[in-house]
């Protein structure tokens, strides 16, 4: 898989630009080095919520799916390269309708917040939908596979069902919008 850094101060991104992993340079701001950033952010998110206290299986999934991260992150990485399997986005379909059926149907829109893992959840989750849009974009002017495009949504949408877990798990409950209120 492409070249792996062995040096990581080089000082060849001096110049405005950066190395993908075919070996080729393209400008830090260019589209595909936005969405491997923000692939790369949502990764880290995931690592913070990680420190939290967690159920073992949502931990076991998280740590899945920053594998499944990095390989969406490779494949960004080199033009033309598949690294994501249409079977880590068939996970988290099997994922979304194992948690989605532990949770009662939502009547009200939900705030972001909760327990604190929940609140965490939350925000991975809005960068998980940046990464989305970055990929998206990419894709309006490169040829990007639809697993990439398909895993970041499914997994935009597994980490709100998972805050709302959490947020049972942590003897709370969603935190619900309630129309109005800034008003009063």
């Amino acid at each position: 898989m492409g070249h792996r850094l062995t040096q990581i101060a080089t000082r060849t991104g001096d110049d405005g630009t950066t190395g993908l992993g075919d070996g080729s340079r393209t400008r830090k701001d260019s589209l595909r080095v936005a969405a491997m950033g923000d692939v790369d952010e949502l990764n880290s998110t995931i690592g913070l919520l990680l420190t939290e206290p967690l159920p073992d299986d949502i931990r076991d999934a998280l740590i899945d799916i920053q594998h499944d991260l990095f390989d969406l992150g490779g494949e960004l990485c080199i033009p033309g390269f598949e690294n994501l399997a249409d079977t880590q986005v068939a996970r988290l379909d099997a994922l979304l309708l194992r948690y989605n059926a532990t949770l009662p149907r939502l009547q009200e829109f939900i705030l972001p917040g909760g327990s604190r893992s929940a609140a965490i959840a939350h925000v991975a989750r809005t960068v998980c939908r940046r990464a989305e849009r970055a990929i998206v974009s990419l894709g309006g002017e490169e040829a990007i596979r639809p697993a990439c495009r398909q895993y970041v949504n499914r997994l935009s949408d597994l980490l709100f069902v998972l805050a709302r877990v959490l947020n049972r798990h942590e003897g709370g409950t969603d935190v619900q919008w309630q129309k109005g209120r800034s008003h009063a």
